[in-house]
């Protein structure tokens, strides 16, 4: 256990770290905590929590930088968020992926970091389907999920059709199996398929394997801002930093399970890099939320940085936006 004055120095050395980004000397720490310590007795104290693995000595300095662990303290049990005048921002209802494109950019903007969301599962549940005649034997579907959803897709038939016969295709999908998950639809078609006229028929079998695919390939995460990561020192002064960071973003397979676990959880949870497998990369941390829609959480979302952020004020962007997307898909405002 550490004693309050072990504490205060903790926190005052990963609070000066994190704003000036050099190792911090026992002279400096004196100043910065307030204490009125001789050097010799703030030297203890940081041999001490080095001992402990909180803090570490760069091979290049007499100063100290917070470990993982270090991190992990005073994240848990010294961390103060002041409320800070944030812009305020606002995220319209509008079409949900229009809503988590829009979230991802307002992370990154508001942290300078990268702003990462998870988008909601989407329903694969039609509410409504249009055709629109674009060429010969071309046509566009629309197909609306329940949510407000809309994918559009193009297909392309054998035969030709008039518009009046695209227009009782999708009256005669929309009458009978409007709130149906597309796979159902599918299935139904073939079994009904000798009732409706044959030409039709192939149209609305096409139709709903385009509006099958469509609604599986989603883009599960959304990341915005990467390249604020270059002009964070920790990572422009390593390219190998730098590469791996990237690697994850590409991946996103990796982000994915981070979120998963992230959404498990209420409130903002705080990854640090290196103290688990969670956030393989000791440079970076995350800092995420779950978003809810109608009280359900659905999604999560967050900001990735370095090791070294200012966490008072990234918990405060990442709060404020969960509850911004949490309105604007519930369509509150």
């Amino acid at each position: 256990m550490l004693d309050d004055r072990a504490k205060l120095l903790l926190k005052a050395l990963v609070e000066r770290y994190i704003a000036e980004g050099q190792p911090v000397g026992s002279r400096t720490l004196s100043r910065a905590s307030g204490l009125e310590l001789s050097p010799a007795t703030i030297r203890n104290v940081m041999s001490d929590l080095e001992e402990l693995g909180l803090i570490a000595s760069p091979h290049t300095s007499s100063g100290r930088i917070p470990t993982a662990r270090g991190y992990r303290l005073f994240v848990d049990t010294m961390l103060t968020v002041q409320r800070e005048n944030l812009p305020a921002p606002s995220l319209a209802p509008d079409q949900p992926q229009k809503v988590i494109a829009n979230a991802a950019h307002l992370l990154s903007n508001l942290s300078q970091f990268v702003g990462v969301v998870m988008a909601p599962r989407r329903s694969s549940v039609f509410h409504h389907i249009e055709f629109l005649r674009l060429s010969e034997r071309r046509y566009l579907v629309i197909i609306v999920s329940p949510e407000g959803d809309v994918q559009n897709r193009v297909v392309f038939t054998e035969s030709d059709y008039t518009q009046t016969q695209l227009v009782e295709a999708a009256n005669f999908l929309n009458a009978n199996y409007s709130g149906m998950a597309i796979e159902q639809v599918r299935e139904r078609l073939k079994t009904e398929v000798e009732k409706l006229q044959g030409e039709i028929a192939s149209l609305m079998q096409t139709a709903v394997q385009a509006s099958s695919e469509a609604m599986s390939q989603q883009d599960e995460v959304v990341i915005s801002g990467e390249r604020n990561l270059l002009a964070v020192s920790d990572f422009s002064s390593d390219m190998t930093h730098l590469r791996r960071a990237f690697d994850l973003f590409e991946q996103k397979t990796q982000l994915m399970r981070l979120l998963d676990i992230s959404s498990q959880a209420a409130g903002v949870r705080i990854f640090i890099g290196g103290e688990s497998q969670v956030v393989p990369f000791e440079e970076l941390s995350i800092v995420s939320a779950p978003y809810e829609v109608d009280g359900q959480v659905v999604g999560t979302l967050g900001v990735i940085g370095p090791t070294r952020m200012p966490y008072d004020r990234m918990i405060q962007i990442v709060d404020i936006t969960s509850k911004l997307v949490s309105n604007a898909l519930s369509h509150k405002q």
